[in-house]
């Protein structure tokens, strides 16, 4: 496959994302809507890219658990929370809308991986 055959998009055009916490501690899964996207994903979701999009809300750490057989992704991001939801004056100390920072990270796959939209 060369260059020509892939489109670049954000993620979220071609997966979604859930969040959760715990402490100053944020879940984020990842899911490709198309199940022959895990590969491509995991070469270009990297722990350190996620760590990088993170950075700027303290973030300090990124481990990233593939679950190859759903297919999908557990990132667990450390000191992401500002000190969590009881210390944080963040007005999202849940931290559940911040799998639009992950989603918003751009991809090259392959026109295919990418839905047709409805509408």
């Amino acid at each position: 496959m060369t260059d020509d055959d892939l489109v670049t998009v954000p993620l979220h055009e071609v997966a979604h994302g859930r969040t959760g916490d715990k402490g100053n501690r944020l879940n984020v899964s990842l899911f490709p809507y198309i199940d022959a996207a895990f590969d491509m994903l995991a070469e270009q979701v990297s722990e350190a890219r996620v760590l990088e999009a993170f950075a700027h809300r303290g973030a300090s750490a990124v481990t990233r658990h593939d679950l190859p057989n759903l297919p999908g992704f557990n990132f667990v991001i450390d000191d992401v929370l500002e000190g969590g939801v009881n210390a944080s004056l963040n007005l999202d100390g849940h931290g559940k809308s911040l799998s639009y920072y992950l989603l918003g990270l751009t991809v090259k796959v392959p026109r295919a991986f990418v839905p047709k939209r409805q509408g």
